[in-house]
């Protein structure tokens, strides 16, 4: 697991620290650096992936638009404004003292689109690699798939194929283990299982974990191999038959969804990354997506979570308090004002360390001003 990250000379970040844990939430301010955090960890995937690794020397490029989702522009668009050095350092530590470094430099000309990558650490990064393969890494950016007739497929080998960056392969994954096309990650693990749930199979853990975040649901996934297309079709339980296309069941299940079915493909040791599961969830649905991320973290996967939702904090609390599925020594939050960042630790009752200026507490706020408004009419 990685327990510590350091950032130096990227974006926001002159130099600056974070412990990580194997839930890991963040959370603040727009603008914060919360998004360049998990750029940082995309980085060292992308060097740890791109066949370099091994060694100390570098020696190779990591593409800055593209690969993994990523939208950064020109190099020079990533330093450090408040920086002389033309480097990005990313050092990633484990809990026995390990240390693994990413350096990468700016190229000779300014407006490239990739960075020079000068130094990749000697051994592999738990959950980065070099040798882990799609789903034992797993990203999924703010901006998933919407509800859609049709899904892309993947031409990797069947094992190899997760959800996507958007969720674009969810289809796919969930026909491969119905038709018994894979050989690993075939069934979901007991401590994740849903204790409704008529069987571990994919399909079927999925649904029962939709009908509790989301909806009540039924699931049908086909790959469609004459057009190249996977396709999602949803229904009422216990009404065989009827097949409801995505579009009429709203954003919130094509959105969710994907992040479901990620955790569930989750083995120990893994890495996953979701920014913003809360979009287009009620409030009920994201506390439970909290709990249902705060589990995978407790089953042995590592889990970072980017949201503005306090009900998804709140998931992960009753998580720790009520479910016992997390130990609060293995969830920290990270809080990221305009000037600063703070770390905010959990007790095993659900409290949090410390609640600063504007932690989620525009609602104490905002009925504050209500109050004072009525007393003023």
């Amino acid at each position: 697991m990685i327990t510590s990250l350091e950032i130096r000379g990227f974006k926001r970040f002159e130099a600056e620290s974070f412990g990580l844990r194997p839930l890991t939430v963040l959370t603040g301010v727009n603008g914060g650096g919360k998004s360049t955090v998990i750029q940082s960890l995309l980085l060292a995937r992308l060097a740890g992936t791109a066949g370099m690794a091994g060694g100390t020397s570098g020696g190779g490029t990591v593409r800055l638009n593209g690969p993994l989702g990523l939208a950064l522009g020109e190099a020079r668009d990533v330093l450090n404004w408040t920086s002389d050095a033309r480097e990005i350092t990313v050092r990633l530590g484990g809990p026995d003292g390990e240390s693994w470094v990413y350096v990468f430099g700016l190229p000779d000309a300014e407006q490239a689109l990739h960075l020079d990558v000068r130094r990749l650490p000697v051994a592999p990064v738990p959950g980065i690699g070099p040798h882990v393969v799609d789903p034992a890494f797993t990203y999924l950016c703010a901006e998933r798939l919407g509800p859609r007739d049709t899904l892309a497929v993947s031409a990797e080998e069947p094992d190899r194929i997760g959800v996507g960056v958007r969720g674009e392969f969810t289809a796919q994954v969930l026909a491969l283990r119905e038709s018994r096309a894979v050989h690993t990650r075939e069934e979901v693990r007991g401590s994740l299982r849903h204790p409704k749930a008529a069987g571990s199979q994919l399909r079927v853990q999925a649904e029962a974990w939709a009908s509790e975040i989301i909806r009540p649901l039924r699931i049908t996934a086909r790959v469609a191999v004459g057009i190249l297309a996977g396709t999602i079709r949803f229904g009422e339980p216990g009404l065989i038959g009827e097949e409801i296309r995505p579009a009429n069941t709203g954003f919130g299940v094509s959105y969710a969804l994907p992040v479901i079915v990620a955790g569930l493909l989750t083995e120990p040791g893994d890495l996953l990354i979701v920014e913003n599961p809360e979009a287009h969830l009620h409030p009920a649905g994201q506390s439970r997506l909290g709990r249902f991320l705060a589990r995978v973290a407790g089953s042995g996967a590592q889990v970072v979570v980017e949201t503005h939702s306090d009900h998804v904090l709140n998931g992960a609390r009753l998580a720790v308090a009520h479910d016992r599925s997390l130990p609060a020594k293995d969830m920290v939050t990270h809080y990221f004002d305009h000037d600063r960042t703070l770390p905010i630790d959990i007790d095993d009752k659900g409290e949090l360390s410390h609640w600063p200026s504007g932690f989620f507490d525009q609602i104490e706020t905002d009925l504050g001003r209500l109050a004072r408004a009525r007393r003023g009419r």
